[in-house]
């Protein structure tokens, strides 16, 4: 039997290095990989790996039902299910973090602007992504207005 609450700690806990990384570390090629192979790499893995284990152990995830609403409540209903769900949350989180920043780097976006938008896709990803996607926008727009006077 896992201790599913370890798991959950351990994730949640490795997780901050990179983020950390992403919002204060200098930005470059050996950087990114790191935070791409060692942050989502290893929790896609972890998540891989818990995924076959739980699919072919009775940790009481009923596969069958994840095609309803109520399926789903069930299988986040169980500690195995949720730790699932958490590793899925920051592994894509991170990836879109990732994302951001780079993008946002090659927009020329102040680090003092990614950060809190950064802080906010760590927390809450898909509402950082959207802050990100109208800031970058606006920020898209003003740098097609520099080119096209040039």
């Amino acid at each position: 039997m896992m201790d599913w609450g370890n798991l959950f700690t351990i994730a949640n806990t490795a997780i901050l290095l990179p983020w950390a990384a992403l919002i204060l570390a200098p930005r470059n090629g050996s950087v990114h990989a790191l935070i791409f192979y060692l942050g989502v790499g290893l929790l896609a893995l972890a998540y891989t790996v818990l995924f076959g284990t739980l699919i072919f152990s009775d940790d009481g995830v009923d596969w069958s039902e994840f095609g309803s609403l109520e399926g789903v409540m069930r299988l986040f209903d169980s500690e195995p299910g949720v730790l699932l769900g958490w590793i899925h949350y920051l592994a894509f989180d991170l990836f879109v973090g990732q994302w951001i920043a780079k993008d946002a780097d090659h927009k020329m976006v102040s680090r003092l602007v990614q950060a809190p938008i950064l802080l906010l896709t760590l927390m809450a990803g898909p509402f950082g992504l959207l802050v990100w996607m109208i800031v970058r926008e606006r920020r898209a727009r003003a740098m097609a207005g520099i080119k096209s006077r040039a």
